[in-house]
Formats: structure tokens, C-alpha cells, sequence
């Protein structure tokens, strides 16, 4: 690789000779301590030429910032090649968005996940800078998600939260992005955006330091709006950071309407005073080192006399002064403190720690005095440079997107509430109830007339619960295979007509008698297999099953347990329900003990997919099987439930991960997630049990996942699980009338055959508990989502695009 690092005053360049780039990269990052620096990666390196004032030779590929000219990497360059100026007209662009708020120009776009999370490089004519300002965006895979999902739906308030992150001096957009290492990683992770704009204006006319010092002028913005002569017309930060950027990435990508905001150093003081003069604006706030008392420091002193006219003007930039100022309020009339917790890190061995830069126990002091809660880490052996940063870059998206997910899930749970229960201006909660309840409702809903016929979308009739009953508004329901195996006429219990649908969130709209657990407003997941959690119940009471029978009996008969159905037609005539859940209709009714409560927070459209495929994957490795750390693993059909398998296995800490299946275009995600060999059984010229137990492995696997109702591949599941101990489960479901066979020997010599329900899963206990994880980042399945619909009468088009094998779940929001 070929290693170009650069200070904003400072060039190097490459020339040919063969050298470890390594530790070269490493020493020229300890070149001056405390400043960071940029490393740009391209061809295997050589050694280095030359180390210079300014440039004296004239660089392959350049751009120019001001009056200094600056190597740039290809993927930074614009994408045919070309060299550009930053003053230069945007008639180049390959990639143009143009509306009535702005221009923007994508100069470069680059996957930097495993799951092909993107950074973008973009440039634009800002107002408030009178100049061409670039910044990076990094959009996590998820983002396709919400974009597939805006363009497929009506619903284009849907947007993802985002993690503004300001650097420090002497650097420009592209840092954080080469040197941040993980950051990407976990921002993918957590389902968040990251936006890094540039640290000053930049361009041939706005001006530099005159001596050429690092800390003022270019790359040293500060993060204010200059008010003084000759910084005043285009050193306008404060404006662009807080306004026009954030407005940008909303309008042309749909992040940030929720948004944090973090930095290092003069980014540090950025992003606390961003914070403190706007608290409503802005989600949690953390900071790397941060200048945290500028007016008593050197460096703020400087730059405020030049940019503001005196240090006293500073005031208003200073994040001590801010936070004992104006954190002395936040607690008037009964309010809590915008941020439940302000997160620093700050090395010990940073020589701008020492030299009286930095000042954190000025910040310390304030939040004591006003009562703002502050965690303020302080780290041996860690100085001010990326490193720091990289080492716990981890710990602040963490801290950010929890309190992000938190404020996206209260929005969303308020629209949702609201939409829901149909909400007339003005009216309260209890009388939006009054309106409905005990009342029978008419929506639309699918209904399943006959086998292998589309389903048909007809007014119906919702009646109100019964006792131990729970009507409910869907909001977003996500097909299952189970949905079209009934449909196609398979289920052996398939009754007609019915409303099919069993993996939905929805919203309690009334309750009826006796009900406790939940009330109206809630958000649940219907769970086909019930938890009565009685104490005369051995199968809720024991942990060996999840198989509550309880309701099982009237379940299968289409009805609910008194025996009767909630659903008519305009007729009038009768209509079955389905698993007990039947979410292809706009309301539906449940048992109560049917319903998972889950925090209100949790995104419905999302996590809808626990209610059945996705846990079923997974419990069935955590669960029935217990997949233990370095255990090998086969799973067979790579659906969204045999990717829940592999995603399962993964975390476990399985090291060998088989995924086989007859289609390669589906070894892709399998690999993502964790597969470590793919194989296409039907280009094998062996039987596939025999190309894994005895060619992949020496005995087979410790378990096999059989995820496709295929009887024959079941048997080759079981026959290529591990000699002596090999486990095989069984979640695909076969059709009425099939049976599985293999020889007795493959059981006499130690193969155990099992199956599984919904992962073993207990419904009620078990599925708040998913969603908490997924809501921690820890358990992401926004990439099983590959189709999003708008409207319950858009469900024959998501069961086409379920036939069509490209799609995992597809989800329509009704």
C-alpha cells in the first residue's frame, strides 16, 4: 500500500523503493504529538521522498485548500479521475442531486462495512460560508432499508438518527473517516448515520493565517461565526454546523432529524458548545479531549481575539461558561437536565492535558455546581492523537445511539399512538379510547378466500375483545413463508376463508375483560405460540419446552378460545382466523396471552420480524440446541430463518459455519453474517452429507439446522451431523402428509434428531427481551428487511416479491 500523511501546513510524498509501509505509517503518525494527521491508502508503498514546507513538486493528483496544494487518494479523487479545485463549477459531477434547497455532489462513495455500509465524500455550495464546503457521511446498510422504504411507501417522515462528529484542528472531512478505526464498524452496527463535516471554510479567496500557524484560519475554524475582518464573510462554522449541514443531509439522504454530536479537541469544544447553546436540538453530546475552558486556554484565546474581536466575546463558545451559565436553568420550573449524561474521555499523557490547552476540571467543576451529570474518564498511556480516539470510538456511538434509539422510539411511538387511534385535533387520550372501544371497528384486510387464489381486499368487521381478549391496531406486518405455505394450500389446518399474517407490531386499542398485562396503548408482538404463565401449567412452568397448549385446540379450529370468531365480511358471513393472530388486517384480536409487551420505543416496522422467523433461527441455536463456543455448524436453506441460524451460530461463537443452499446469489449475506464455507448442493457429484462429513469436516458437524421443509434434505442434515454427539433440529415445516427417514444406525451411533417451535422461545418472557438487545445494537436484523410495502392492500404485491427468492422478509406498514 501507498501511505501519504499530511498537516494542513505539511505535504508528503512517495516515491519508488520497498519499504514495511507499517511502521513507516506508524512513526509519521507520531510526527507531531497531539495533532493528527491523514493517511490515504493506495499502492503498494515504496519509501519516502521528500518531507516539506507547502509543496514543492507537483503531486500526481491534487486539490487545492486556500493557497496549499494537497495529495489526494483515488477513492477522494472525483470519479473519473480528474483533478478538481474546490472553486471550481459542479458541472463535473457523476453523481448531481438538485432541489430548491441545494446542489450537492457526490465526489466519491466506497463500502467500508462487511455489510456494505457506505462513505460518502460530498461537496456543496454552502450559504452560510460563501464557499464549496465537502464533508463526509457515513450511512450504515440499514439506511437502504429506510431508502427502499420511502420510495415504496407514503411514509417519508421516516428517517435515521445521526452522529455529528467535529475534529480538530489542522484537520479536514476526510480524518476521522481514515483513522477512527471501528468507528464505522459501530456505527453499522447500531443503525446510525455519521456526519463529519470540515473544520473552516476552504478556497482561493478565503483567507489564512498570515504566519501559516496551525491554529487559526484554515483547518481552524473553531466552530464560530467570525465577526471581525477577515474572517467574518466566510468563517461562519457555528451557522453550518448547527443549520445548514444538518438541514442538508436531511433534506437529500433522511438523517439527522434526531442527531447527537461528539468531537476531539477543538472539535471537543465544538461539539459541547453546540450542545450547551442548543439542548434541544441535539439527542447527548460527548467529547475526546476537548477544549473545555477556550477562554482561559491559549489556543480559544487566540482564535477568539481573531474571529470575535475580544476574548471576552468567547464566552459564548466556552463550554465551562456555557454549562454553569446556562446549565444553571435547565432545572427551572421542574425540568431534568437535557442530557441525562455527558460523556469525556481525556488521556493522561496528552501534552496539551499538561501544557494548560484542555482544562477539564474547569468543565468538572461546572457540572458539579449545576448538577449535570458528567462522566469524565481519564486514561493512562493515552495521548492526543487518533489512537486515543480509536480505542474507544467503540464506547461513544454505544453512548450515542442508545439515547438516539431511545428519542427515535419515544417520536416514533407518539406517531404511531396517535395514528393509531385515529386521533381528532385537540382530543385526549382516554376519550380517543371511548371512541372505539367495546365497539365494533370496519377496516380493511386481506382475506385468503380459497387456496392458491390471491388474496382479496375487502371492508370487514373487527368485533371488540372478549373477556381475556386484546384488540389491536397493526402497524407493520411482515410475511412468513408459513403464510404462503397456508395459502398454497400445504397446512393440513389451512381453513377458508380466512385473514392470514402472524409476525406484525401492533398498538392495543382496547382490552377486554380481565385483561391485565397489557392496556390500551401498549405496543405487542402477537405470538403464535401463546404463555399463560399459569402455575398449574407444566409446560409454561417448565424450562424444557415453550409449548403452552392452552389455547392450541381452538387455535388450529380458526377460531378464538370461547369457540366464536371477531371477523365478518360486508355479508356478515364469518371469517377464520389464523394462528391466532391474523395480521393482514388493519385491527385484528388476540388472546391476551398471545401478546408479547415490548418497550415502546422499539421501531414496529422492525421488530415485527420476532414474531417468528427470525426467532425461531435463533432460538433454535441458543434454545433447543445450545450451541457452545467453537462448535462447527451446517445450516441448510439460507432464508431470512437459516440467516437467523447463521447469525445465531455467529454469536455463540461457533468457528465453522456451513451454509449450504441450491442458490449462490444468497451466499453473499450468508458470509456477512458469518458463514465461513458456502456450498451448492446441486453442483455437488456426491450426496451433500457426504461433501460435508468427510471432506469439509472429518466427522461432520456438531449441529446441523435443516431450514427448508425439504424431508430428503432433512435426512441429509441429520446424516451429516458429528459421529458420537452430532445434533440436528428440524424448523423447516414439511408438507401435510410427509415423513422423514434415515437408517437407524445414523441414530444407534450418537446422532440426536430434533425439532424445534419458535426457537423454544417463551413468548411473553422471552421476546421483550429480543427486542431489548436489538435496541442495544447487540442483535441488529435490519438486513433481513429486503422489501418494504405501503398499505395492507399492497400484500399480494410483497408475497410476489416473496416468491420472486430474492427477498428475505418483506414488510408492509399498514
Amino acid at each position: 500500500m501507498m501511505i501519504g500523511h499530511y498537516y494542513s501546513k505539511y505535504a508528503i510524498r512517495w516515491t519508488s523503493a520497498p519499504m514495511m509501509w507499517m511502521g513507516v505509517a506508524s512513526s509519521l503518525l507520531a510526527i507531531v504529538p497531539g495533532h493528527p494527521v491523514r493517511a490515504f491508502t493506495t499502492r503498494p508503498p515504496t519509501r519516502i521522498h521528500s518531507f516539506q514546507r507547502n509543496q514543492q513538486q507537483q503531486p500526481l493528483q491534487e486539490y487545492r485548500h486556500g493557497s496549499i496544494e494537497r495529495s489526494v487518494p483515488p477513492f477522494l479523487a472525483t470519479p473519473t479521475g480528474r483533478s478538481f479545485s474546490l472553486t471550481s463549477s459542479l458541472q463535473s459531477s457523476s453523481e448531481e442531486t438538485t432541489t430548491t434547497m441545494s446542489k450537492i455532489q457526490v465526489i466519491s462513495k466506497i463500502s467500508v462495512t462487511a455489510n456494505n455500509g457506505s462513505l460518502l465524500r460530498i461537496r456543496h455550495l454552502a450559504e452560510s460560508t460563501q464557499t464549496e464546503m465537502t464533508f463526509c457521511l457515513f450511512l450504515p446498510s440499514s439506511h437502504k432499508t429506510l431508502l427502499r422504504s420511502s420510495k415504496s411507501t407514503s411514509k417519508k417522515s421516516q428517517t435515521m438518527p445521526a452522529l455529528f462528529w467535529l475534529s480538530g484542528l489542522t484537520c479536514d472531512d476526510t480524518n476521522f473517516s481514515m483513522k477512527a478505526a471501528g468507528a464505522f464498524g459501530a456505527a453499522e452496527r447500531e443503525g446510525i448515520a455519521l456526519v463529519l463535516p470540515d473544520t473552516s471554510p476552504r478556497g482561493d479567496n478565503v483567507p489564512d493565517d498570515e504566519t501559516n500557524a496551525y491554529d487559526l484560519g484554515l483547518g481552524a475554524g473553531f466552530y464560530v461565526d467570525a465577526t471581525e475582518a477577515p474572517w467574518s464573510q466566510h468563517y461562519q462554522m457555528h451557522q453550518y454546523v448547527t443549520q445548514e449541514l444538518p438541514a442538508l443531509v436531511l433534506h437529500h439522504y433522511g438523517v439527522g432529524d434526531i442527531k447527537s454530536i461528539s468531537g476531539h479537541s477543538m472539535g471537543g469544544h465544538g461539539a459541547l458548545t453546540v450542545a450547551f447553546r442548543d439542548p434541544e436540538a441535539w439527542t447527548s453530546v460527548s467529547a475526546f479531549a476537548p477544549i473545555c475552558n477556550p477562554t482561559q486556554s491559549p489556543w480559544g484565546k487566540k482564535a477568539f481575539q481573531a474571529y470575535l474581536g475580544s476574548v471576552e466575546a468567547g464566552n459564548e463558545h466556552d463550554a465551562s461558561y456555557l454549562l454553569q451559565t446556562r446549565g444553571a436553568t435547565w432545572n427551572d420550573d421542574k425540568k431534568h437536565h437535557p442530557f441525562d449524561d455527558i460523556l469525556i474521555d481525556q488521556g493522561l499523557d496528552d501534552e496539551f492535558l499538561a501544557s494548560g490547552q484542555l482544562l477539564p476540571e474547569a468543565l468538572e467543576e461546572a457540572a458539579q455546581k449545576v448538577g449535570q451529570k458528567l462522566t469524565l474518564r481519564r486514561h493512562k498511556g493515552f495521548d492526543h492523537s487518533y489512537y486515543f480516539i480509536s480505542a474507544f470510538i467503540d464506547d461513544h456511538i454505544s453512548f450515542h445511539a442508545k439515547r438516539l434509539k431511545k428519542a427515535e422510539g419515544d417520536k416514533r411511538a407518539s406517531l404511531a399512538a396517535a395514528a393509531s387511534l385515529s386521533a381528532s385535533p385537540g382530543s385526549s387520550s382516554s376519550s380517543r379510547q371511548s371512541e372505539t372501544a367495546g365497539k365494533p371497528i370496519v377496516c380493511n384486510a386481506m382475506v385468503a378466500r380459497a387456496p392458491k387464489e390471491p388474496l382479496v381486499l375487502e371492508r370487514i368487521t373487527v368485533d371488540p375483545p372478549k373477556a381475556g381478549e386484546v384488540r389491536v391496531k397493526v402497524i407493520a406486518n411482515a410475511l412468513c413463508h408459513t403464510d404462503i405455505y397456508t395459502l398454497d394450500g400445504y397446512d393440513p389446518e389451512g381453513l377458508f376463508p380466512c385473514i392470514l399474517g402472524h409476525e406484525a407490531g401492533c398498538i392495543v386499542e382496547s382490552v377486554g375483560e380481565g385483561v391485565t398485562s397489557v392496556q390500551p396503548g401498549d405496543h405487542v408482538i402477537p405470538c403464535y405460540t401463546p404463555q399463560c404463565c399459569e402455575p398449574s401449567c407444566i409446560f409454561c412452568q417448565s424450562p424444557k419446552t415453550n409449548l403452552c397448549p392452552a389455547i392450541r385446540s381452538t387455535q388450529g379450529q380458526g377460531v378464538m378460545p370461547d369457540g366464536t370468531k371477531r371477523f365478518h365480511d360486508k355479508d356478515g358471513n364469518d371469517i377464520y382466523h389464523f394462528m391466532g393472530c391474523s395480521t393482514m388486517s388493519e385491527y385484528t384480536v388476540l388472546a391476551e396471552i398471545s401478546c408479547a409487551k415490548i418497550a415502546k420505543e422499539a421501531p414496529l416496522e422492525k421488530v415485527c420480524l420476532f414474531g417468528c422467523g427470525v426467532s425461531t433461527g435463533l432460538g433454535a441455536v441458543w434454545n433447543t440446541c445450545k450451541v457452545e463456543t467453537d462448535s462447527s455448524v451446517a445450516v441448510f436453506g439460507l432464508g431470512a430463518v437459516g440467516l437467523s441460524v447463521i447469525q445465531g451460530a455467529k454469536m455463540a461463537g461457533a468457528t465453522k459455519i456451513i451454509a449450504v443452499d441450491i442458490n449462490p446469489d444468497k451466499f453473499k449475506s450468508a458470509i456477512q453474517l458469518g458463514a465461513t464455507d458456502c456450498v451448492d448442493s446441486s453442483q455437488l457429484d456426491i450426496a451433500v452429507q457426504q461433501h460435508i462429513a468427510g471432506q469439509l469436516t472429518p466427522w461432520g458437524v456438531d449441529y446441523s439446522f435443516d431450514c427448508t421443509g425439504n424431508v430428503n434434505v432433512m435426512r441429509a442434515a441429520l446424516e451429516c451431523a458429528h459421529r458420537g454427539w452430532g445434533t440436528s433440529c428440524v424448523i423447516g415445516v414439511a408438507a401435510s402428509g410427509h415423513e422423514i427417514t434415515t437408517r437407524p444406525f445414523q441414530l444407534v451411533t450418537g446422532r440426536v434428531w430434533k425439532g424445534t417451535a419458535f426457537g423454544g422461545f417463551k413468548s411473553r418472557t422471552d421476546v421483550p427481551k429480543l427486542v431489548d438487545r436489538m435496541m442495544s445494537g447487540e442483535l441488529p436484523i435490519d438486513h433481513y428487511i429486503t422489501d418494504t410495502f405501503d398499505g395492507v392492500d399492497k400484500t399480494n404485491e410483497a408475497i410476489a416479491a416473496l416468491h420472486g427468492g430474492k427477498c428475505l422478509r418483506a414488510v408492509v406498514q399498514y
